[in-house]
């Protein structure tokens, strides 16, 4: 996969596995909820997490995402990414109101994203996060539905 095929796939999976290095040099993995912004994964996540500790001491992150239940049908990409932890209040806010509309069943007004209950929701989970924005720097990705069943 490659370009908007890559772009719309990483749109449409749901979650994304984030490897850090953690102090002893073991990697440290996380399933999380995101979202894209400018063709770049970001997570809004605790201030206080193993993961941002992690990327402070080396802001350098593998990230993956997968998708399929049989061979023929495994899809995937791998993206080695530089990892930039935002703790401005707003673009913190802005990032996981985001993540809210993506993911949230309810809280919706339908009209102009979330309504004014769910907004402050995420407001008071902002005051202890911060938003990471992941910028790739190689990326390796499989489709295997384009082998046609020869393997």
């Amino acid at each position: 996969m490659a370009g908007d095929e890559l772009e719309r796939y990483l749109t449409e999976t749901k979650t994304l596995v984030v490897a850090t290095t953690g102090r002893d040099s073991r990697p440290h993995l996380t399933a999380l909820w995101y979202v894209m912004r400018d063709a770049e994964p970001w997570i809004f996540t605790y201030a206080g997490s193993q993961k941002v500790r992690n990327l402070e001491r080396i802001p350098q992150a593998t990230l993956m995402v997968e998708s399929g239940t049989e061979y023929a049908q495994l899809r995937g990409a791998v993206l080695y990414a530089e990892a930039t932890i935002h703790r401005d209040p707003d673009l913190v806010q802005e990032v996981g109101e985001q993540l809210f509309l993506r993911y949230a069943t309810s809280g919706q007004d339908g009209r102009s994203g979330l309504d004014e209950a769910t907004r402050e929701a995420v407001r008071t989970r902002a005051l202890k996060r911060v938003a990471i924005q992941f910028t790739p720097t190689r990326v390796v990705s499989w489709d295997h539905s384009k082998l046609g069943g020869g393997y």
